[in-house]
């Protein structure tokens, strides 16, 4: 975040006394054509939360693909079952949403960027630590080197399932033609929200165990794959105008909880007027010394109160103060305290949390130091709003209280986006989103530091807030 010294107008989030739960609905309706479709967290968008041990199915057959330069390893057996079953789900697919035939790739190609120098239609593959589909030869190739046991080693064997899923999107992209709405002069960043949400509608046939190959756990399965998409998010301060533009982790995520939720019209339906409506992928602002990241100290945590004063006032309620130590610690480094309406922080730990992601460390799978200033900004602003809604009368100790405050938090988020004394930078959102998917995370937590099994809808609650406002947090999460 950046501290600015600028006013602004009060603006109150719509409708946070909503949260008092009588008569809502507990479905969420929402606009601007993206994800919608919530049953709280008894569900993930429909299916049932369920665990168990995602990958592979044990009476998988042997996919009958012909892979040039394949060593017959896991991951070439992981990406080879990905290809296979991503076809068999696009043979369904297209005929059914789009009224054409599908055909298979011409060639596919595995190889290590560490030694080969294999050629396809879009050059050489050396040193190319990459997944790529190539539409002038119509192949797809995957490195088995060092993307692939990477991803897999880190979050599991579908984090290489959606990366080849992705890739194929591009190839669908390719036969669709002008169903998909993709020209020579579509940004890259729009090809790549399809792609993803390709990935995401494939991933929900999966879900639904319609796969001879996969089964995903809507719970720790969905989990690894949206860390893995996390990863490989563009570098906070990429410009969406930029060539090879992908999207941040929250803009990628969207993309592929669309798919997942509506299926491939929805993913065919994006275009450049809408994609480019809702991207949060831009340049740091000019004068941002600190990169999107400043100091998680006394003075930041004052004008973090004022900003959340000023959002929620419309609530009608008494704000709760924020002091450092305090009279609870229940769920540190940031406790609600509902006696006497305070959130108890631990300013120290907060302060290492709030430190800059080292991502180099991070893309080695070493320790990245910290998780940027909104990921603790954002776990005291969670705390905040429980306080909020303990004010309005709404519950604060189950798991739907744990997604309805993480869409108050990503409706505060949508507030901060303005010039303030304190406001959203570049990257921000991802680190909420990085928090999200910890173990350990508060943001999503309810007043006992208790959160739902599912990444997947705790990200999804912060996005509804922060594109929706205030007003779904309490039709979806009643």
């Amino acid at each position: 975040m950046i501290p600015g010294g600028g006013r602004r107008a009060l603006v109150a989030l719509l409708a946070v006394a909503a949260v008092a739960v009588s008569g809502c609905d507990s479905k969420g309706g929402g606009t601007g054509g993206g994800p919608v479709q919530d049953n709280g967290a008894g569900s993930v968008s429909g299916l049932p939360v369920t665990h168990f041990e995602s990958g592979l199915k044990p009476d998988a057959p042997k996919p009958k693909l012909n892979v040039r330069n394949a060593d017959g390893g896991e991951d070439d057996k992981l990406a080879t079952a990905a290809i296979d079953d991503v076809q068999t789900y696009w043979g369904e697919m297209l005929p059914a949403n789009f009224g054409e035939q599908f055909e298979p790739v011409k060639s596919l190609l595995s190889y290590d960027a560490q030694s080969d120098t294999e050629e396809t239609g879009c050059g050489s593959v050396k040193k190319l630590v990459n997944a790529f589909y190539c539409p002038v030869d119509d192949s797809v190739a995957w490195d088995r080197g060092v993307l692939l046991p990477m991803l897999r080693q880190r979050f599991g064997p579908m984090s290489v399932v959606v990366v080849l899923a992705h890739e194929f999107g591009h190839a669908v992209q390719y036969r669709l033609g002008d169903k998909a709405g993709i020209a020579k002069n579509t940004p890259t960043v729009v090809k790549e929200q399809q792609a993803d949400c390709f990935a995401g509608g494939y991933f929900r046939w999966v879900a639904e165990d319609k796969s001879k190959f996969y089964r995903v756990s809507t719970s720790e399965g969905l989990n690894q794959v949206m860390a893995s998409m996390f990863l490989i998010r563009d570098q906070a301060g990429t410009s969406a105008a930029d060539k090879g533009a992908h999207g941040t982790a929250f803009d990628r995520t969207y993309a592929f909880q669309a798919g997942f939720e509506k299926g491939p019209k929805e993913c065919a339906g994006m275009n450049t007027e809408n994609v480019k409506a809702r991207l949060t992928e831009r340049p740091f602002d000019k004068g941002d010394k600190g990169k999107g990241d400043a100091k998680f100290n006394a003075q930041t945590v004052a004008l973090l109160k004022k900003s959340l004063d000023e959002a929620f006032k419309g609530a009608g309620v008494a704000a709760p103060e924020i002091t450092d130590g305090g009279s609870c610690q229940t769920t540190p480094p940031a406790s609600y305290c509902p006696d006497d309406n305070t959130v108890s922080i631990d300013m120290a730990k907060l302060a290492q949390l709030a430190q800059p992601i080292d991502r180099q460390a991070e893309m080695q799978g070493e320790d990245p130091g910290g998780m940027g200033d909104f990921a603790a900004f954002s776990e005291v602003a969670a705390r905040y709003a429980l306080g909020i809604q303990k004010g309005v009368g709404a519950s604060i100790d189950n798991a739907n209280a744990g997604l309805r405050t993480a869409c108050l938090v990503g409706a505060w988020a949508a507030f901060t986006n303005r010039p303030g004394d304190l406001r959203l930078s570049a990257g921000d959102l991802d680190e909420a989103i990085a928090d999200l998917l910890q173990p350990e995370s508060l943001v999503s937590a309810d007043v006992k530091g208790k959160r739902p099994d599912s990444g997947f809808d705790r990200v999804e609650a912060l996005r509804k807030g922060y594109l929706e406002g205030s007003s779904v947090c309490s039709k979806s999460y009643a």
